[in-house]
């Protein structure tokens, strides 16, 4: 079955021929490129539009990938890119980069428990809402290593940089999403009592 085979199997498969091979890559990845590719955005629209380019782009460049990291670092480092020159592209366009409406990904976790789901879903609801309230570069940092779970050397590759300024970024990130979340949460308390 194509779903258990590696991204290089499906890589190969793909060099050689086999458009179903990349389909199945693209369905692996296409929910963390969107989620990525909406950090940066802050646009469904335009997240679904990046999303789309990366994959375009990736199947274009899929010769050069040298597997020298993994693919999903590759291909993150495509969606930043196509990410930064479609925002680029809209501060141009546009005489206002703010975006009134935000949406929110909420990943979920299934549990047999009621209580937990509703936990799980409120717990994932203030960090997305949070992380949505960081610059692009915090989301992104935060974003590739808790939810892509790449480690500091693939993030700075992604990135183009050094792998110890990926490290003070995270860390400064971190807090920055702490206070985030310690303001948020406060004005939610106000509002329960």
């Amino acid at each position: 079955m194509q779903s258990k085979l590696s991204d290089i199997d499906l890589i190969k498969q793909t060099l050689a021929g086999n458009q179903a091979a990349y389909a199945d890559l693209v369905k692996r990845h296409q929910r963390f490129v969107f989620t990525l590719a909406m950090r940066f955005t802050k646009s469904r629209v335009d997240a679904e539009e990046v999303a789309q380019d990366c994959f375009i782009k990736a199947y274009r460049s899929l010769e050069s990938f040298k597997q020298e990291s993994k693919f999903s670092t590759w291909l993150y480092s495509i969606v930043y890119t196509t990410a930064m020159t479609s925002l680029r592209k809209k501060r141009v366009d546009t005489s206002s980069i703010d975006d009134e409406e935000t949406y929110i990904q909420v990943v979920h976790i299934s549990s047999g428990f009621d209580t937990n789901n509703v936990e799980n879903k409120s717990r994932s609801f203030y960090l997305n809402q949070a992380i949505e309230q960081l610059t692009a570069d915090d989301a992104t940092i935060i974003t590739l290593f808790y939810k892509g779970e790449q480690s500091l050397e693939e993030i700075a590759q992604t990135l183009g940089i050094e792998a110890n300024s990926v490290k003070v970024k995270l860390f400064r990130a971190r807090q920055r999403l702490k206070e985030k979340l310690e303001r948020n949460l406060k004005h939610e308390v106000k509002e329960l009592i």
